[in-house]
């Protein structure tokens, strides 16, 4: 595998993890009651947090790609081989 796909095996990883890890710890402005204004949602958090979700997502995605490596690597799920179209 080149580095473009290692690159993008870890980029869809990431971005699973990070949707998992939104969601953590949120409380919308509804539920913490306070009152909205100017249009914005009452389902928005109060306080997002996106800075330690990303690093929480980093370290999560790298222990789980390190594992789809490992499995790569070592073959423990035999992976399909399709033929080259160079021949």
């Amino acid at each position: 595998m080149g580095p473009f796909t290692f690159f993008a095996i870890y980029f869809i990883i990431w971005w699973v993890c990070f949707f998992m890890v939104l969601p953590i710890g949120n409380i919308s402005h509804h539920e913490a009651g306070l009152e909205v204004t100017d249009g914005g949602d009452p389902g928005a958090p109060v306080v997002h947090n996106l800075k330690k979700k990303a690093i929480i997502t980093t370290v999560a995605a790298t222990v789980v790609f390190t594992v789809v490596m490992v499995i790569i690597h070592f073959n423990l799920i035999p992976l399909p081989v399709f033929p080259s179209a160079a021949g």
